[in-house]
């Protein structure tokens, strides 16, 4: 008999992921969002790798169709993908591996933000990566606020209902 394409285990992944990706549409700390921890989530637990790189960019999508696009997007999706090939490498979730998957957006899309806004020297670099510290520690609580969350509710789904663990 051959194998659904999309699994139990899959269905819930994509849930967990759809009901985090709603926290974007709500009021919140600028940058304490779910978005790292969606990418990281989805590279952590999808076996198939094209599910763990299309899978979190579609929901990504699906909320940038509510929030909009911007010059900027195009650095936040490359960062996007970016900290799911960590998850997709790692396979396992830590600490260290949130730390890495935060830092990362934060170094790729804050490089944007200077390319795009910020004078091309070493003084505006250094400017913009500054400016945006506090944002960044917003970033942090958010992506492990939101992993933790996604991480240990998955463990728990997955030892009571899908009895994989």
């Amino acid at each position: 008999m051959p194998k659904a394409y999309i699994t139990k285990k899959h269905f819930v992944i994509i849930a967990f992921m759809l009901i985090a990706v709603l926290f974007r549409l709500f009021p919140h700390l600028p940058n304490f969002t779910p978005v790292t921890a969606i990418a990281l989530f989805g590279g952590l637990y999808f076996k198939n790798k094209k599910m763990a790189y299309l899978v979190p960019i579609f929901i990504m999508a699906l909320s940038d169709a509510f929030l909009g696009f911007y010059i900027i997007s195009v650095f936040v999706y490359g960062a996007f993908l970016f900290v799911s090939f960590i998850g997709t490498q790692t396979r396992k979730p830590s600490v260290f591996t949130i730390m890495l998957g935060s830092l990362s957006f934060f170094v790729v899309t804050n490089f944007g933000v200077w390319l795009i806004g910020y004078p091309k020297t070493w003084t505006g670099l250094f400017e913009c990566y500054t400016l945006a510290l506090p944002f960044f520690r917003n970033s942090l609580l958010g992506d492990f606020f939101y992993s933790g969350l996604m991480i240990y509710g998955y463990r728990f789904v997955e030892k009571k209902y899908l009895n994989l663990a």
